[in-house]
């Protein structure tokens, strides 16, 4: 049981001065500060003095590599496996895990077993079956099965288009994947979403957009990442989200770098641009590629090193568009939380209700975390 008392509340909208109340993994009260008072019944709760303090819910990674990644330069190329304390530590209490270009050195029955691990460790985590490749790698025998049946997968992915890595799938074969998945949401009251990694071919969304213009499968169904690669991508992104798509941007920890050497889009910037020309900033996720290898190169084309991706990018990300993009702190904090959380229907995530789970951050006046809670736990603290 934990009483935070007088705490600002951004749940992510503003409510201002609250008390919240936790019992076991569930927020239980939500009320104005100063209505509730240590003592009584709730003399064995941990009383927290929340007075210059943040409160917002936990962060959501919706693309975390957690077998690890990279592998593209060979085997010793493999990056390291994500690891409870290296999530929770940047806020992040609820994972969704995915394979990458390697579906062979690492496969579903891995992923999910990982997936099952951080469960019981005290986090909550899901995944997406599959992996670059089409046809996929599925851990039963469809797509369809692997959603409806396994309770951790929520979807398929990250498929590859656009891509030198991908298996070039034709527009058949891509919207086969599309049906497939969403079958298996239908009949398991899940998202069924792909996610979809875009490479920097001139083709963009192509594969995409010919779903959404040729069949009768939603919008809703398709999560691009990776939106912010390049300029020409990101105007694609922003036709695509004023659609009613959702997009998701691919945080960066060296934000500098990936803006000038690599000529990305940065997150603030992009973000800024998308509210400006009208899209709902609901269709907007900001999402880690943690534990993605990261190759790091010279202006002058020379090979540097290899970088791993961290989850610590998403807060640096919301205070980037906060304190250098003047977006308003609840726009941003919903991009790592209720949006990901209504656009992959993770039930109990991504808000501070009654009711919902009790995965919460404490940040400071100046977006520093102070505590990480997930279900109802103390996970990290300063």
């Amino acid at each position: 049981m934990k009483l935070i008392q007088n705490i600002d509340v951004y749940a992510p909208q503003h409510l201002g001065k609250k008390d919240v109340l936790t019992i076991n993994d569930k927020i239980v009260k939500i009320v104005d500060a100063g209505t509730i008072s240590a003592g009584g019944i709730l003399a064995d709760a941990t009383v927290v003095d929340g007075s210059s303090l943040i409160l917002t819910p936990g962060f959501i990674d919706s693309h975390v590599h957690v077998l690890g990644g990279g592998g593209e330069g060979g085997f010793a190329n493999r990056t390291p496996e994500a690891t409870l304390e290296g999530l929770t530590k940047f806020g992040v209490t609820t994972v969704v895990g995915c394979l990458g270009t390697d579906g062979i050195g690492r496969d579903m029955c891995s992923l999910v077993a990982k997936i099952k691990g951080l469960n019981e460790q005290g986090m909550s985590a899901y995944c997406y079956t599959g992996s670059y490749q089409i046809p996929v790698h599925t851990l039963t025998d469809s797509i369809t099965k692997d959603i409806m049946m396994i309770q951790e997968i929520i979807g398929t992915g990250e498929i590859a288009i656009s891509d030198h890595r991908s298996s070039q799938p034709t527009f058949e074969e891509f919207v086969r994947v599309v049906a497939d998945t969403r079958l298996g949401g239908v009949l398991s009251g899940k998202a069924g979403i792909v996610n979809v990694h875009l490479g920097d071919s001139p083709r963009c969304m192509d594969l995409i957009e010919r779903v959404i213009d040729e069949t009768e499968i939603p919008a809703s169904q398709l999560l691009p990442t990776h939106v912010n690669r390049n300029e020409m991508l990101f105007c694609k992104a922003i036709e695509y989200a004023l659609k009613g798509g959702a997009v998701d941007f691919t945080g960066n920890e060296d934000i500098d770098y990936w803006e000038t050497i690599c000529d990305e889009v940065r997150v603030c910037k992009g973000m800024k641009r998308m509210l400006e020309a009208g899209v709902n900033p609901n269709r907007m996720t900001i999402s880690s590629d943690g534990q993605g290898s990261l190759p790091m190169y010279s202006k002058d084309g020379e090979f540097l090193g290899m970088g791993v991706g961290q989850s610590s990018c998403l807060l640096k990300e919301v205070k980037e568009c906060v304190f250098k993009a003047d977006i308003p702190l609840e726009i941003a904090l919903s991009t790592i939380t209720s949006n990901p959380a209504e656009i992959l229907r993770l039930k109990g995530k991504g808000k501070i209700e009654e009711g919902y789970d009790a995965d919460l951050c404490i940040l400071d006046q100046d977006l520093q975390l102070v505590e990480v809670i997930a279900r109802g736990k103390k996970v990290y603290t300063k």
